[in-house]
């Protein structure tokens, strides 16, 4: 049997994610997709590679009736406060904003800086992680998206933050424009953009709560980059471990971790273009590719992850998520190994 799977502000980047991935989906079926701006339209007016692909009109949030999974795509803020309409609507809603991402109530005010319009819901909603909560979503009937900096970051600590190895580390980020949203503001506008190396967040990036909700508690800060790519997140997080670590026991924890895992390739070869984990091939994938390094002088381990933003860090997660709560298997849909050169 197909699922019908339809979608609440289906303009945006991750919108039309959503859209390419479930079309290639062997299970499911694009049911409704929803544009206050655009209804009547039909999709490719904003996603040009769809057109001949998915005949479907944008229709109103109003317009949307009952289906099998509802994906949110929302901006922040809007899904938290009209949960129990949509969850009216399908009996799996997965939501890609920021809303429901933290489980406790204190920790979204602390981040977030407000109090969250559906506090009860919060400890309901399972985090659409696999490699952190797989174990949790099969049978899951809210689940929340996942930050991209923050799926970079976790997995690049995860198989250290595990063995408790983790001392102290800072994370250097780089992010790609596509990040930022289809609509362009002061500093994702293109003129200011391009051919540029921003920092626009120094220390205290949110998407660190999300981080320390699956790895615990560390001692970690981050910087984040905006660079002169569309899509992608590297993620450069410079350890200082509990004590010495050599590459042998690093492949050894990297192997153990991940050994479940099908969307996780561990790249650290000793030679290469290609040694360590790069954006630029993983763009339309789910793939994340993570590597390490020693540095023999000071003993800084280097770890070091990649994924394309829109689809792992996003879009992907969620139909993976999606494929884990319904029972089936987490890969479908989803093995578009992605481009290179790209």
């Amino acid at each position: 049997m197909s699922l019908r799977a339809s979608i609440i502000g289906g303009s945006g980047y991750t919108g039309g994610e959503l859209l390419r991935l479930l079309h290639g989906h062997p299970r499911a079926e694009v049911g409704q997709v929803s544009s206050r701006a655009l209804a009547g339209q039909p999709l490719h007016r904003r996603h040009p590679n769809l057109r001949g692909v998915i005949d479907t009109p944008f229709c109103t949030p109003d317009d949307v009736g009952p289906c099998d999974v509802l994906f949110l795509c929302m901006p922040h803020g809007r899904a938290a406060g009209e949960i129990e309409r949509w969850r009216q609507l399908a009996p799996l809603v997965v939501d890609l904003s920021a809303d429901f991402r933290l489980s406790n109530p204190d920790d979204y005010r602390r981040w977030y800086g407000e109090d969250h319009p559906s506090p009860t819901r919060l400890g309901e909603a399972v985090y659409g992680l696999p490699e952190v909560t797989g174990d949790r979503l099969n049978g899951a009937r809210l689940v929340s998206g996942v930050g991209c900096n923050a799926t970079a970051m976790t997995l690049a600590l995860l198989p250290l933050a595990r063995a408790g190895l983790i001392r102290r580390a800072i994370a250097d980020v780089k992010v790609g424009s596509s990040e930022a949203g289809a609509e362009p503001s002061a500093g994702s506008h293109h003129p200011v953009r391009a051919r540029t190396v921003r920092t626009y967040s120094p220390s205290g990036h949110r998407h660190l709560a999300e981080v320390f909700q699956s790895l615990g508690e560390l001692d970690l800060d981050a910087t984040v980059s905006a660079v002169d790519m569309v899509r992608g997140v590297l993620c450069t997080a410079h350890v200082e471990p509990t004590r010495r670590l050599e590459m042998k026991e690093l492949w050894r924890l990297f192997r153990e971790a991940y050994r479940d895992t099908p969307f996780v390739r561990l790249v650290a070869d000793r030679s290469g273009p290609n040694r360590l984990p790069d954006p630029r091939v993983l763009v339309g994938s789910n793939f994340a590719d993570v590597g390490f390094a020693v540095d023999e002088r000071s003993g800084r381990v280097i770890a070091v992850s990649a994924i394309d933003n829109l689809v792992k860090g996003a879009a992907g997660s969620a139909v993976q998520s999606m494929n884990l709560a319904l029972g089936l298997d987490q890969t479908l849909g989803l093995t578009f190994p992605g481009l290179h050169p790209a």
